[in-house]
C-alpha cells in the first residue's frame, strides 16, 4: 500500500489548521489516515509546526512520499536532513555519532534562528504598536489644539464684534446727543427772537394809538 505524508484540513473557514498525517495515497484528502504525525497552523505568525520527527523519519525510510507542502515542512523541521545524514551512515561516509553531532549542531542553529526570528517579530510588533499609539496621540493632540484654536478664534471674533457694536452704539449715542444739543440750541435761539421784537411791536402800537388820537381831535 503506497503511503503519502500530507496535510489534512481542520478548523473553520479563515481559521484553518492542518494535521500532518501518513495516509493511503488513494484515500480522500480529508478522509481516514494511518497515523497523525503532527500539526501545522499557518494562521499564527510565524506559522506553528508540531512534528514527531522520529515517526516521520520512520515513514520516509519505509518509502512514504511527502506532498509538496509536507516536504517543505519536513525540510524546515530537519527531518529530510536527518534522513540524508542516516544515508551517509549507511554508505559508511561517517558513523552514527558524527551524524548525531551534525544534526544537533544544525538543530541548535535552527532553533536559535527561529528564536531570533520570533524575537524580531515581537520587537517589530511592539515597535509598530508604539508607533501607532504615538500617531494616535499626535492626531488626538492636533484635534485638541485645533479645537482650542477654533474656540479662541471664536472668542476673539465675538469680542471684536462686541467691541464694534459697542463703538457703533457709542457713536450713535454721541451723534444723537449732538443732534439733541443742536436742536436745543435752535429752540433756545427761537425762544429769544420774539422777546427781542416785542418792544418794537409795543412802540408801533403806541405810535398807532397816538395817530388815532390826533385824528379824533
Amino acid at each position: 500500500m503506497p503511503v503519502r505524508i500530507r496535510l489534512q484540513r481542520r478548523g473553520r473557514k479563515k481559521k484553518a489548521f492542518y494535521y500532518i498525517v501518513a495516509a493511503d495515497s488513494h484515500a480522500p484528502r480529508d478522509g481516514r489516515f494511518i497515523e497523525k504525525l503532527g500539526t501545522y497552523n499557518p494562521v499564527t505568525n510565524p506559522a506553528t509546526i508540531e512534528l514527531n520527527r522520529d515517526s516521520t523519519l520512520e515513514w520516509l525510510q519505509k518509502g512514504a512520499q511527502p506532498s509538496d507542502t509536507a516536504k517543505k515542512i519536513l525540510s524546515y523541521k530537519g527531518v529530510l536532513y536527518k534522513k540524508h545524514l542516516l544515508r551517509g551512515v549507511k554508505l559508511g561516509i561517517f558513523d552514527e555519532k558524527v551524524a548525531d553531532e551534525k544534526f544537533d549542531k544544525w538543530l541548535e542553529k535552527h532553533e536559535g534562528d527561529e528564536l531570533a526570528a520570533k524575537k524580531k517579530l515581537a520587537e517589530d510588533k511592539q515597535k509598530a504598536q508604539q508607533e501607532a499609539e504615538a500617531e494616535a496621540r499626535k492626531i488626538r493632540d492636533e484635534k485638541v489644539a485645533k479645537a482650542k484654536a477654533e474656540k479662541e478664534a471664536a472668542k476673539a471674533e465675538a469680542q471684536k464684534k462686541a467691541e464694534e457694536e459697542a463703538a457703533a452704539a457709542d457713536a450713535e449715542a454721541n451723534q444723537k446727543e449732538k443732534a439733541e444739543e443742536g436742536k436745543a440750541e435752535e429752540n433756545k435761539a427761537e425762544a429769544k427772537t420774539p422777546e427781542a421784537k416785542a418792544p418794537e411791536a409795543t412802540e408801533d402800537a403806541k405810535e398807532e394809538k397816538s395817530e388815532n388820537k390826533e385824528t379824533k381831535e
